[in-house]
This record gives C-alpha cells, structure tokens and sequence, in this order.
C-alpha cells in the first residue's frame, strides 16, 4: 500500500491545484497520472449549483457515448410474448419475467442494467427495495422502461451511460478507459457535458456548472475550465 501512496503522491505534483484545464488537457493530464497497474475507468464528475431537494431540480437522465465505454455492459431483460423474442433477438445477455425477478430475491446480480416493458414494471416493483440502493431499477427517464427494447439493448450495448444527480448535486459518469485515444476520451466527454449543460433546471439559480473535473480510478482530480468549452 505504501507504494501505491507514493504513486499517487507523484501524480497530485503533476496536476496544479488551482488550474483550470482545457478537456483536451484534462483528458491527457489524467491518463497520465492514473497510478493503477490495469486499464483504469476515466470518469467526470459535475458539481452542479442545484438543490435536488426539490422535484423540479433533480436531474437524471442517460447519454450514448459516441466512443462506448470500453465496457461490456451484461443485459437483463424483463418482458412478455413478443417482446420476449425480440429482446433475445436483439442480444440481451438474460430475458424472462418472474423467474429472474425470483433470481435476484435470493442474490442473483450477473448483470449491468435491466430494461423492463411498462407492462412488467408491477412485477419489478416488487424488487424496487433490492434494486434502488443499487442503481439498477429501471426508469422511463433513461429509457431503461419501454415497448422498444431493441433500441433500448443497442444503445446499451453501443456505449450508453446513466447520469443522476447526487444529495449533493455531483454528477459522475464514465467516458471510457485509460487506454482510449485522447480525442475519443474528448468526444465522450463533450458527450456527457452537452446533455449536462442542456438538463439546467429552469428554477437553478446563481452558477450552475460550479465545478468539472477528469479523473481515473485512484488517479487525482483534474480541473476543466467548463468555460473555455463551446
């Protein structure tokens, strides 16, 4: 441990505190100071000026990262008659309804993100106390509950991320893994900014976009200047 301390110690003297990076910058300060020895998750982190204590400031949503995440994601979903054959058609790793409901009652979790048919979301609920905590119940806003399942497993597939707004008001989401091209790792970026920007509430008010950072697993964070980016 105490050589993974000293790693990460050189790495902060590499990123200056109080400046601000362009996300070309960020991007390439990043993968250079990640100190783990495998491919390292590059992640961005907004703090936001919202108070998400209130219905009309919360934030959630999801974005098609144009590079994908570097990451497989394992698709599990919940449907009935057609829309059963469809979604096996369309690659989804598991497809059923209660017997994969009764899986995960007794602490089955082989998967990443479930996409479930409205008419299948009285069933789901049952397992809202067990999926909640984990992130992984399925939501019209990220369009995790829908009839169109084969959009909904390719944009998965294809690199598609979920972003929530925290207690605090910090968003983080992946853009891909150290070993990306630097631009890749930009355009992913840009990506999630965009949709980030664009979801302001109309009722925030004062700053809205307080803070960006860039950072990789275990790796120090790195400032964005969020103004410089049109």
């Amino acid at each position: 441990m105490a050589n993974k301390g000293k790693k990460l110690q050189e790495a902060v003297k590499l990123v200056e505190a109080s400046k601000l990076y362009s996300a070309k910058e960020a991007v390439e300060l990043a993968k250079k100071t990640s100190t783990v020895n495998f491919d390292a998750t590059v992640e961005v982190a907004f703090r936001l000026g919202i108070d998400t204590r209130k219905n009309d400031q919360q934030i959630r949503g999801a974005v098609v990262l144009p590079n994908g995440t570097g990451k497989t994601q394992r698709v599990l979903v919940f449907a009935k008659g057609e829309k059963l054959k469809e979604a096996e058609a369309a690659g989804a790793d598991y497809v059923g309804d209660t017997e994969y409901i009764n899986k995960i009652q007794q602490g089955w979790f082989d998967f990443d993100v479930i996409v479930a048919t409205p008419d299948m979301m009285g069933e789901v609920g049952k397992i809202g106390r067990v999926l909640g905590p984990k992130g992984l119940m399925p939501n019209p806003k990220t369009g995790t509950v829908t009839f169109d399942v084969t959009k909904a497993i390719e944009e998965i597939k294809a690199g598609k991320v979920e972003y929530r707004a925290d207690k605090a008001g910090i968003i983080h989401a992946p853009i891909g893994k150290v070993s990306f091209e630097d631009d890749k790792l930009v355009e992913n970026f840009l990506a999630v900014f965009e949709v980030v920007q664009k979801a302001k509430p109309a009722a925030s008010k004062g700053v809205y976009m307080k803070s960006v950072n860039i950072t990789t697993t275990m790796g120090p964070a790195v400032k964005v200047d969020a103004q410089s980016i049109k």
